[in-house]
């Protein structure tokens, strides 16, 4: 961990991670916006009530001003500190429910959300007796977060028994975001067929202000649901998007999330609007990094990370619209990484990935 760099300092946000992965795109924008952050690396085990108050001391002895959480782990802990020392923030209940696929389910199904069938199963259950009872196609989970990993869908009895057994085996394995009761559980659920978005953008004192709706060009249809690529602005129609914003804002409400980070994913079929879930937490650095947003339509552009932290010391996020120009981002692979474009529609943006994705898998 990181002590502040300026003792007088009465700008200080404590970001909370359990990977060091995104401590740079952090660092960065808080010396350009002449912050000091307190980075507080949360270990990999369990956390106990006695780990909690330490972070909590640890930002009170720092006289931290804002906090602000990087993963749905870090995101419980950035709850509990917030309320403890009064700062805007999430009920530590409605992190706890948005990091839970289970409890998620349960809260939208209950606010008259539109919601898959699903039932909770314990890992050790015989997937061939479960396979019986499903119907085809489906969707196995964790149920906590792994960004895509673990998610599988099964079209017949082979493949669900298959997938069973590979979600056994990745809840057996350490994992620093899971709790022994999350590994012991899976979750099945029906397929949703449709286009994904993630909406990525603020709680404010209960108010959802989105920053971007953005496409998944590629259809995510399985038999794994790892993101590829993403394009804004998004080429959804104008109601569609709108049903998009309304879904996500109550689907926020029910789980009961109020101030800070929010990032969602969407499905929308023939049916409509599916929020798969809402995490309080903002996008990994490397998607981010598309992002650019000009405050009143004027000035300079500035990062993602930029405007959180300044939403995690009190600015209001109302002035803020991402960039008029079209962008997007590439996975390319783990070696690789990330391509980025910019160009002057979404449809130029994204033919351009895929010409450079061709360009670097031949000769990256």
């Amino acid at each position: 961990m990181l002590q502040a760099s300026n003792p007088h300092s009465m700008r200080r946000v404590l970001l909370l991670q359990t990977m060091g992965g995104q401590r740079k795109s952090y660092q960065d924008a808080a010396t350009r916006l002449g912050v000091d952050l307190l980075v507080y690396e949360l270990p990999a085990a369990s956390l106990s009530d006695t780990a909690i108050a330490s972070v909590i001391g640890f930002a009170k002895s720092n006289a931290a001003t804002g906090c602000l959480a990087v993963d749905a782990r870090s995101a419980m802990v950035g709850a509990a500190v917030t309320a403890a020392l009064a700062l805007p923030g999430n009920p530590p209940a409605a992190s706890g429910i948005s990091r839970n696929k289970l409890l998620t389910r349960e809260r939208l199904r209950d606010s008259d959300l539109l919601v898959p069938w699903f039932f909770p199963t314990s890992i050790g259950a015989d997937p061939s007796a479960l396979a019986s009872m499903v119907a085809f196609p489906c969707v196995l989970k964790p149920l906590f977060p792994s960004d895509g990993r673990g998610v599988m869908r099964a079209d017949d009895v082979a493949s669900f028994v298959d997938a069973f057994a590979r979600l056994r085996e990745q809840l057996a394995s350490v994992d620093a975001d899971a709790d022994d009761a999350e590994r012991d559980t899976a979750l099945i659920e029906g397929y949703i067929d449709g286009w994904e978005f993630v909406l990525v953008g603020v709680m404010h004192h209960g108010a959802l202000h989105a920053f971007a709706l953005i496409d998944k060009p590629d259809p995510l249809e399985g038999p794994q649901f790892q993101d590829t690529i993403y394009v804004v602005p998004s080429l959804a129609p104008e109601p569609m998007q709108w049903d998009l914003l309304d879904a996500v804002s109550r689907a926020a409400a029910s789980i009961g999330l109020r101030h800070g980070p929010v990032r969602a994913e969407c499905r929308v079929s023939d049916r409509g609007v599916y929020v798969l879930g809402v995490a309080p937490k903002p996008l990994d650095a490397g998607w981010a990094a598309a992002l650019r947003f000009q405050k009143d339509a004027k000035g300079p552009l500035v990062g993602y990370e930029d405007l959180l932290v300044r939403h995690a010391l009190g600015e209001s996020p109302n002035d803020w619209r991402r960039e008029p120009e079209a962008s997007g981002v590439m996975k390319v692979s783990a070696e690789c990484g990330y391509i980025y474009s910019r160009g002057p529609s979404a449809e130029v943006v994204e033919r351009e990935l895929r010409q450079r994705a061709v360009v670097e898998s031949r000769y990256g």
